[in-house]
């Protein structure tokens, strides 16, 4: 039992989120989102969740499980071509997973990773907001690079931020 990591959780709150993004950070990387998506035929989310509860905590839980729930619950898989990402923020550890549905995984399982550690490497610094945009371009190289956009395709998930 990691006892910083627990006081790091308890400690960050939601208005820790909203500090970090308030209302305008989160248009811009609903603007990213939506900008990106028509460069590829990708769908593209992004979450952020201020901790975990105690419980979850208690349990070891990582926050990479945790977007894996959370890849789940915003339904990124329910897509036509298996072609969702979620972009996924666990705050309180400062930690950044993506997860790429089915469809995606098979062609790029191996260039999230180098995302993940610019975007921490924003956010260590105060930067949010351009650490999760500059992410949502990254991701969506590699979508345009595997999955060109063809035809004006529909979009199947929302581009908003989803704050948890």
């Amino acid at each position: 039992m990691d006892l910083k990591r627990i006081f790091r959780h308890l400690f960050t709150t939601m208005w820790s989120v909203r500090r970090a993004f308030p209302v305008s950070s989160l248009r811009a990387v609903e603007r990213a989102i939506r900008e990106t998506e028509t460069t590829h035929e990708g769908q593209v989310r992004f979450a952020v969740e201020h901790a975990l509860d105690l419980s979850q905590l208690l349990a070891g839980r990582s926050a990479r499980e945790r977007a894996l729930d959370v890849f789940s619950q915003l339904r990124v898989w329910d897509t036509q071509h298996n072609n969702g990402v979620l972009i996924y923020l666990l705050l309180a550890d400062r930690d950044v997973e993506i997860i790429a549905d089915r469809g995606v995984h098979g062609h790029v399982k191996d260039g999230w990773e180098p995302i993940c550690r610019r975007i921490e490497e924003r956010f260590r610094r105060g930067e949010y907001e351009a650490g999760v945009v500059e992410g949502v371009r990254a991701v969506a190289e590699h979508l345009q690079r595997h999955f060109p956009a063809r035809r004006a395709g529909r979009n199947e998930l929302p581009d908003q931020p989803v704050v948890l």
